[in-house]
């Protein structure tokens, strides 16, 4: 088990700085491990466009890629509003920001939130709550 856990944290800190490149925006990681049954993170962020959207998406999936991980799913790349990125223990949704603030789908979990620096260059470690 422990493998897994760690497996899935170095996936959450790859979609964390893939989202940091490509200059995302309120980026928050929710802990849904205990209250979830199909993923133990979910990573939400904003892009002002959808060229940003349809960028950060593609930032993951490369970053992730390389790291020989590939989605089980992706949605709504496209139209580049809101992209849902399948990773088994990692969702992301990847939303323009006007339609974010529509779903506001953060607040509508009650799970251990870690809020990232968007001014930051890249993150090395997870807080305690993501443990």
């Amino acid at each position: 088990m422990p493998a897994k856990k760690n497996e899935s944290k170095k996936r959450l800190l790859l979609c964390i700085n893939a989202t940091l490149k490509k200059k995302a925006k309120d980026i928050i990681v929710l802990n849904v491990k205990e209250l979830s049954s199909f993923t133990d993170y979910m990573l939400i962020c904003s892009g002002a466009t959808e060229r940003q959207v349809q960028a950060i998406s593609a930032a993951i999936q490369e970053f992730l890629k390389k790291a020989g991980i590939r989605p089980l799913g992706v949605e709504g790349e496209a139209n580049g509003q809101w992209i849902l990125l399948d990773y088994a223990d990692v969702v992301i949704s990847v939303f323009q920001e006007s339609l974010r603030a529509f779903y506001d789908i953060e607040n509508l979990w009650d799970a251990p939130r870690m809020n990232i620096d968007e001014n930051a260059i890249e993150i090395k470690s997870l807080s305690k709550a993501m443990t």
